[in-house]
């Protein structure tokens, strides 16, 4: 809404502007958004596309049992981009039963530990020789900017396989010593075996770097794997399979299926001859997948929503804030699940802090992934544009007040006009009786709040259902450790948002899932303690 300012209850003016002038209505948008020509598509990813793509089963490609296929589009056109296999429950069984046999033959059961890490380097070699093709395929399927595609999807993905290749040769047992019983002399020593066959199911928003967060752990136990991509994101999983194959994995060591998740999805969770099941996604799919999985009683480890709280101490620099605030909402178009989507900021700095984030907000380029201009690409799908914009009215309906973008795009260039752009969203003047403030909108739309007392603040960080990740900006470290101990979330950042490293363990509180993901933390997931007693008498 162009010449929408910060409302204040102080009246202050920062520079030019009146921050007593917001309405509640949006109207034009803050800013024309440029949206330049997307770059060229090299040959070999342009056969890559053209391709019908059928599941990856036992080391081949095949099609659905029914032949039928998906369309996969690009957001920033909103038009054809390849077909995939819509699978089957029949297609399921076969990636199971081909995951099982895997799980017996000496192929896979009888490689050494370290020969295991050897499948994952070269594994992790073949994703940077191909990094930049990768990169292109994910920014095409899921819309984001290439540059995040390069750095944080495929970047990521390389380092998690290099990171777990490490631990087949290290995640050891233990001898456990016990006290005397009726004079016998026990050894008594634990050994860790893989769980079984997995099943992974992953969401669209990182899809090859969350595809690898499974991957890597289960395959570094030595079990084997049925993974499901998003529908709306196959494309670059579909590629890492060839990799897969190419790097010398068994056959049937990891399977790829394709398909909705209400059909392939659900046949994963309830496979009576699936053993552990691993989703990341939303909490209400999470339910369901954890109600499916009592048939056989498989394990299950979720990885879930989040409401993330973004918090500025009163000694907080604004311009930092500002910065950190519109990386931890608008980065990957908001649709990330640590997303620091609520922003408390105290009262002193509250008008420096919102002025100056709503410049950034404005003045992001917005545009195809491709573009190397492009700062913030469309949202995945027409589905998910149609949510968050849902959202965004019904803040407003609510009572917030919408101070930076809220619309779409104007002035796009033809070839974009149907893609699922939305400008980076600021709302103000927002409580906690507000579905915005209250559920996971997984886009750019940022929800800001003030605060004066520290106790308060806690309380309003910890009133969500989600406990996923927490953000505290403040040069007074005393103060950021007692928020961060009373902050009920898996990860907490201080004077950062957003870091992640595969040694370092990742998961949430109450709703926000179950179990923990990367580091050692993560290998507990995918092995089982045995423990063997032996009378040496």
């Amino acid at each position: 809404m162009r010449g929408a300012r910060l409302p204040s209850g102080h009246g202050r003016r920062v520079g030019h502007r009146s921050v007593q002038g917001a309405r509640r209505r949006r109207t034009a948008p803050d800013r024309d958004v440029a949206v330049t020509g997307p770059a060229p598509v090299p040959d070999r990813v342009r056969e890559f596309l053209s391709r019908d793509h059928g599941h990856y089963i036992d080391g081949h490609w095949q099609r659905s049992s029914d032949a039928a296929m998906l369309e996969s589009l690009n957001p920033a056109t909103g038009r054809h981009l390849a077909s995939i296999a819509r699978g089957t429950v029949a297609d399921v069984d076969d990636a199971v039963r081909a995951a099982r046999r895997a799980l017996t033959l000496p192929a896979w059961r009888e490689l050494t530990p370290l020969a295991r890490g050897e499948l994952l380097h070269r594994l992790a070699e073949l994703v940077d020789q191909y990094a930049d093709e990768l990169a292109l395929i994910e920014s095409l399927d899921n819309g984001k900017p290439m540059s995040v595609a390069r750095a944080v999807d495929v970047g990521t993905t390389s380092k998690l396989f290099r990171y777990f290749a490490g631990w087949p040769s290290k995640f050891e047992g233990s001898t456990i010593p016990l006290s005397p019983r009726n004079n016998l002399e026990i050894l008594n020593y634990t050994v860790h075996e893989p769980v079984g066959v997995v099943g992974a199911i992953v969401p669209w928003n990182f899809p090859v770097s969350m595809a690898t967060w499974k991957l890597a752990p289960a395959l570094a136990m030595g079990n084997t794997v049925v993974l499901k991509p998003a529908e709306d994101t196959s494309l670059s999983t579909l590629r890492l399979a060839e990799l897969i194959g190419e790097a010398g994995f068994p056959p049937g060591v990891v399977n790829v299926v394709t398909g909705t998740g209400s059909v392939v999805g659900a046949a994963i969770a309830e496979h009576p001859d699936v053993d552990k099941v691993a989703f990341t996604g939303s909490t209400e799919v999470g339910r369901m997948i954890t109600r499916a999985a009592l048939g056989n009683m498989k394990r299950v480890s979720l990885e879930l929503g989040g409401k993330s709280p973004h918090i500025a101490l009163p000694d907080a620099d604004p311009v930092e804030v500002a910065a950190a605030a519109a990386e931890g909402i608008f980065f990957n178009q908001g649709q990330t699940c640590t997303a620091g989507s609520r922003l408390y900021v105290h009262n002193d700095i509250y008008d420096d802090v919102m002025n100056a984030l709503i410049d950034r907000a404005r003045n992001i380029r917005v545009g195809p992934g491709t573009d190397p201009q492009t700062q913030m690409g469309p949202l995945v799908s027409s589905r998910q544009l149609a949510t968050v914009s849902s959202y965004i009215d019904s803040g407003v309906e609510d009572g917030a007040v919408v101070v930076a973008g809220g619309g779409r795009p104007v002035d796009l260039p033809a070839g974009n006009v149907d893609g699922y752009f939305l400008e980076p969203t600021v709302l103000v003047e927002t409580t906690h009786r507000m579905r915005v403030v209250r559920e996971e909108i997984f886009g750019p739309v940022l929800v800001a709040m003030r605060w004066n007392d520290l106790d308060e603040l806690v309380e309003m960080a910890n009133d969500s259902p989600y406990g996923l990740a927490a953000g505290i900006w403040t040069g007074d470290l005393r103060a950021a450790h007692r928020i961060a101990g009373a902050i009920q979330a898996g990860t907490v950042w201080i004077n950062c948002y957003n870091l992640t490293d595969p040694a370092s363990p990742f998961g949430g509180f109450k709703q926000s899932g179950w179990g923990r993901e990367m580091g050692r933390a993560v290998l507990e997931q995918y092995t089982e303690t045995k423990s063997v007693w032996v009378n040496i008498t």
